[in-house]
């Protein structure tokens, strides 16, 4: 299940959603010139971590894997990054919405049952 459009669509929306709230928490850290750092290097820093660190041969990917890490290690990095941005809406006084994402992510992964015990085995 995994490997399916729809659910892939879903992941790419909540990646989308996650780097963006990511870059709506930079902008609020400051009042200076720094803020337009953190609103675009914050997230770029975020995507850059989430696309070279992958699993070789990893079916939810294209299979190019610039570094490769063991399954469980991409694990608990994409765990830390949506808990990360749960956290930062929640900080960001956006209660609700952490809890619907949180619920969203854990139904997500729920889903993809399939991935996750590959990963944990790879």
């Amino acid at each position: 299940m995994g490997s399916n459009p729809i659910n892939l669509a879903v992941r790419f929306l909540l990646e989308i959603s996650a780097l963006l709230t990511m870059g709506i928490w930079g902008w609020r850290q400051s009042e200076t010139w720094l803020r337009f750092d953190l609103t675009f290097g914050i997230p770029v820093m975020a995507a850059l971590i989430w696309g070279l660190f992958a699993v070789p041969d990893d079916p939810s990917r294209s299979g190019s894997v610039p570094i490769p890490v063991p399954g469980i290690i991409r694990l608990v990095m994409e765990i830390a990054f949506f808990v990360s941005v749960i956290w930062i809406l929640y900080h960001l006084h956006y209660v609700r919405l952490s809890w619907i994402l949180g619920l969203t992510v854990t139904i997500h992964y729920a889903i993809s049952y399939d991935r996750v015990l590959w990963l944990i085995r790879h």
